[in-house]
């Protein structure tokens, strides 16, 4: 089906090239109008330019970046004023870079400029254990820190660091002249304890207070994680698997969950709707190409209709309760300061947890990045409505506010850098689609480790033994 597609858009991009000399601004509007459908062919969701209150979204989003970064390291901060940063929202400013480059908010002057300064410190950083960058950061000396923002050194976690594996990728595959500084970061990391021979992933210095490498990620986020190892060419079945899992009831609808029991492990398993918004909007639900393995397209494919279902069972809460539903993890600005807003988690559907695993009355909140997500991924009457509800959830001058709170209808006006970057991925995304290429180039990451004289011993794929475990199996025998 989508051949023809093609050949009619080419046909009239060809047709409007030769009027092209008559000087017409319609007729060059056409070519411009067909280049970008020829771009987007295939892509879900919403498709097309900004419109002038879309592009008035994307400079209330970017208007948080510039209020928050920091001069002196180049960090931006993860919520307003707070002068800290994880390893996860350091990929959220990356996104949020260029996003606003290719949105044209920023030049590429400035892009550079805030790229560089960010490179110069991601290739100083002190590291955790000397291996791999700690979880929190001071935005204002770059010193690793705890959550009380005290000097320390807690540990990574993997599932951060793959976001962060994904966003160095895509920008360095996006400007090639900024490439080999992004190899050079990765090339410093040591990945003998983070991820396994057959993908599974470590974290250490979890909020169980594990000081040892343990297995880390559920369903969705792991994923998602595992995405961004692949993207460097790290063997990952053993996370991207997705099936069989195990399976509840929600509005009608067969979900699939992670089936392991936090009060056994340790680690909540929530259904939150993020990791798959990432996914699509990454990703385009499709792994980053590895031929060892085979099943990348069947959990692509499972990833994407988990996704569907995610956000069909959210639009069927509202058709039969009348409950505007877009669920997911989010901060909140009393206790206990942090969130998972689920779909389904330990038993039970829309269930709103603590970290700890205890329930938190009145904190559920339609949240302003998975209105945007499901928005850009779903063009419905629902997204639609859902979109309305949080409009005017910001300021012009500080940014996107948190969301919207179920219960109440009152505003959570905490400013964050996760909800103002993936406000300015879902804008991007529906400009250009997907944002990890199609085609990935060798760098110098690949020249370095071709070379086997020069390889720097850290465990990366070229260094490992090939991964003899099924490629399908049953998920959690992977993963206890």
């Amino acid at each position: 089906m989508r051949r023809p597609t093609l050949q009619r858009l080419l046909a009239v991009l060809a047709g409007a090239a030769a009027l092209t000399s008559t000087g017409c601004g319609v007729v060059a509007r056409g070519v411009d109008k067909a280049a970008q459908e020829v771009m987007q062919i295939g892509q879900v969701g919403r498709a097309g330019k900004l419109t002038p209150k879309e592009l008035d979204w994307a400079k209330t989003a970017w208007k948080y970046v510039e209020n928050n970064t920091v001069p002196a390291t180049g960090l931006v901060n993860s919520v307003d004023k707070v002068p800290t940063t994880t390893v996860w929202q350091i990929g959220d400013y990356l996104a949020a870079l260029v996003a606003a480059n290719q949105l044209g908010l920023i030049d590429l002057l400035e892009f550079d400029r805030r790229v560089s300064k960010l490179l110069d410190f991601l290739n100083n950083m002190p590291l955790s254990n000397l291996a791999l960058p700690n979880r929190v950061y001071n935005t204002q000396n770059g010193l690793m820190v705890n959550f009380s923002n005290q000097p320390a050194d807690i540990g990574w976690s993997a599932i951060e660091i793959g976001r962060l594996l994904t966003w160095m990728k895509i920008a360095g595959q996006r400007y090639p002249h900024l490439r080999e500084y992004f190899d050079k970061v990765v090339l410093r990391w040591n990945f003998c304890e983070v991820i396994d021979d057959c993908g599974v992933l470590f974290g250490t210095g979890s909020k169980a207070g594990r000081s040892s490498p343990a297995q880390e990620g559920r369903l969705g986020y792991l994923q998602y994680a595992s995405a961004g190892f692949a993207a460097w060419g790290f063997e990952t079945r053993k996370s991207a698997v997705t099936a069989p899992w195990g399976a509840v009831d929600v509005m009608g609808v067969r979900l699939q969950v992670d089936a392991r029991d936090d009060r056994t492990t340790g680690e909540l398993a929530p259904v939150v709707t993020m990791p798959y918004l990432l996914m699509g909007i990454e990703f385009g639900w499709d792994y980053p190409k590895d031929p060892r393995h085979l099943g990348n397209r069947q959990e692509s494919d499972t990833l994407r209709k988990l996704t569907e279902d995610i956000i069909r069972i959210q639009e069927l809460r509202y058709q039969k309760q009348g409950v505007l539903t877009a669920r997911t993890d989010h901060p909140i600005q009393k206790p206990p300061f942090f969130v998972h807003d689920s779909i389904f988690a330990s038993g039970y559907a829309w269930n709103t947890l603590s970290d700890q695993g205890r329930q938190v009355e009145g904190a559920a909140m339609v949240a302003t990045k998975a209105v945007f997500g499901m928005w850009a991924l779903s063009r419905t009457p629902y997204t639609d409505r859902l979109l309305l509800s949080v409009e005017a959830l910001h300021q012009k001058e500080k940014g996107w506010f948190e969301g919207r709170y179920e219960a109440s209808g009152g505003y959570e006006d905490l400013l964050t850098l996760s909800t103002n970057a993936f406000v300015l991925q879902a804008l991007l995304y529906k400009t250009q689609g997907r944002q990890y290429p199609k085609q990935s180039q060798i760098g110098y990451f690949g020249h370095t480790l071709s070379d086997q004289f020069a390889r720097p011993q850290r465990c990366f794929p070229v260094e490992r033994p090939v991964c003899t475990a099924p490629t399908t199996t049953d998920g959690r025998s992977f993963l206890r």
